[in-house]
């Protein structure tokens, strides 16, 4: 669909952009949690600019365009708005920006029930990778709220960060039972999520562990269901990761963006998991990973940048970003 009049290159943007945010948004974070705070903050930036620019877009479409709204609603990208606010208010609040995180959870969890009815009741046999993004968005605001619970030392928000996290694993296995394994080897980018979101799952079941609200058997559980979740979201990176090595795919589409984020959460589930777990060699592990998180985050980055200013082609027949399901 092309933009409506007076309005910017941005509004041409598939709901699938907002996995751009999540992937700078946790790169920063892994940045963070291993010191390297200019990158950090340079990383945060981009992902800031790039959600508001996608939230002005949001808003103009509700507001503005609601037959397309209501048409992109329907779809499991849509939830990228819920889990690129989620991952942003997340890093602010390491910052002590904890007002800010919390009008940003706020929102997530206002935004979070309508966007996920409109999906649900459109789920298929057969999904792509995005079909995740339903525990994503639930897993996200479970970080969140675990870290303003820790934040702000009170039990009420860990509460409920531990509700949501209970919920995105249920809503995983969900996913999961309408993934299309086929997309292991054909996907553009978007297959990935089936690892990143049990990735976000170790993050938010880590926060919780941490958390002095849970002692005893509750904590003992919280650990081993956390070390579960990143040690399959570790097994699907080796799957996936060796699929794209026997079959390579080179063309730049706006969903491998979902490429990047699984790739920079594993990295920062690793980084958060280690102290809490009491296991010291998952920290190293999450430093290698996100230098690869950043390669490949440049690398995303070079490919849009090029397949931008590639001379125009005819497009019969051919899939474009737009089609993203």
């Amino acid at each position: 669909m092309s933009p409506l009049p007076g309005r910017g290159w941005w509004a041409g943007l598939p709901p699938a952009a907002g996995a751009a945010v999540m992937a700078t948004g946790v790169i920063s974070i892994g940045l963070h949690l291993t010191g390297h705070e200019v990158l950090s903050l340079a990383a945060l930036v981009v992902a800031g600019a790039l959600w508001s620019v996608l939230a002005a877009d949001f808003t103009a479409r509700l507001l503005g365009d609601r037959r397309r709204f209501r048409s992109e609603a329907d779809t499991p990208a849509a939830l990228t708005a819920v889990a690129a606010t989620t991952v942003l208010g997340t890093r602010l609040s390491a910052l002590g920006w904890q007002t800010v995180a919390a009008a940003l959870l706020a929102l997530a969890a206002a935004l979070w029930p309508v966007l996920m009815l409109h999906v649900v009741r459109h789920w298929r046999r057969r999904m792509p990778g995005v079909a995740f993004l339903v525990c994503v968005a639930t897993q996200g605001i479970a970080v969140l709220a675990a870290v303003l619970a820790e934040a702000g030392h009170h039990d009420w928000p860990a509460w409920a960060a531990l509700a949501f996290f209970v919920l995105g694993l249920l809503l995983y296995l969900a996913a999961l039972l309408r993934f299309d394994l086929r997309e292991v080897e054909g996907g553009a980018g978007d297959h990935w999520v089936a690892g990143g979101a049990l990735a976000i799952s170790a993050l938010a079941g880590s926060k919780l562990t941490a958390s002095p609200v849970w002692t005893g058997a509750a904590h003992t559980a919280l650990r081993t269901v956390t070390l579960i979740a990143l040690a399959l979201s570790l097994a699907w990176y080796v799957v996936l990761l060796g699929a794209e090595l026997r079959h390579p795919r080179p063309r730049y589409d706006i969903r491998r963006w979902s490429t990047v984020f699984p790739l920079g959460m594993t990295a920062a589930a690793c980084l958060s998991v280690a102290e809490p777990a009491g296991i010291a060699w998952l920290r190293p592990l999450g430093e290698v990973l996100l230098w690869i998180a950043v390669a490949a985050c440049l690398f995303t980055c070079a490919a849009m940048l090029a397949s931008h200013h590639r001379p125009e082609r005819p497009r019969e027949g051919l899939p474009g970003p737009g089609n993203t399901p």
